[in-house]
């Protein structure tokens, strides 16, 4: 029992190293970006997700990656309402595989805000619904603070890096890392 305890001990500080070093990146690249405020315009961005489950959904999947669409738009000169969807996929542990778990398909759709705090770094927040594709699946109360960073790479594009924690809750609440990187243009 203690050297399982031990085992989940390191595999969290893993994930803890690898959310830093993360979070350092998307940091570094936000300094090293233009000073301009992204917030200012209307775009649509679309990219990658990479998740590092946590407590009981990390209990039970190893990983997730999958890709979502992000709509922005302007309502003041540093806020931006959001709208995006995407499509996710759960990885279990190999010794679940072994009981025949399969990869676990989610549809989340979220709405919220994003809020640029001068220049290219922003905090974000969504609500919404995440829809298991799976069968006998079902659905779950979603919420996601977001902090990242976008920066310029033409007139009318950048390139947007941000992580999240997400809670999905229904009939308690199953979470997770989220990294995003992804490519977008003005409208």
């Amino acid at each position: 029992m203690a050297v399982n305890n031990n085992l989940q001990t390191n595999n969290l500080k893993k994930r803890m190293k690898k959310v830093l070093l993360s979070l350092l990146m998307v940091a570094g690249l936000g300094l090293a970006a233009s000073a301009q405020t992204e917030g200012a315009v209307n775009k649509i961005s679309v990219g990658p997700e990479f998740l590092l489950p946590m407590g009981t959904l990390g209990d039970v999947y190893s990983l997730g990656y999958g890709g979502s669409v992000q709509g922005e738009f302007n309502v003041a000169p540093s806020l931006n309402l959001t709208a995006s969807a995407g499509y996710i996929s759960l990885t279990p542990k190999k010794e679940f595989k072994d009981f025949g778990f399969e990869n676990s398909g989610v549809v989340p759709v979220k709405a919220g805000a994003k809020y640029y705090f001068g220049g290219n770094f922003y905090g974000a927040g969504e609500l919404g619904a995440a829809f298991s594709t799976n069968e006998g699946g079902s659905t779950a109360f979603v919420y996601a603070p977001t902090l990242g960073a976008s920066f310029a790479v033409s007139d009318k594009s950048s390139i947007d890096l941000g992580i999240r924690y997400e809670g999905w809750s229904n009939n308690g609440t199953s979470s997770f890392i989220g990294i995003r990187a992804a490519f977008a243009f003005g409208l």
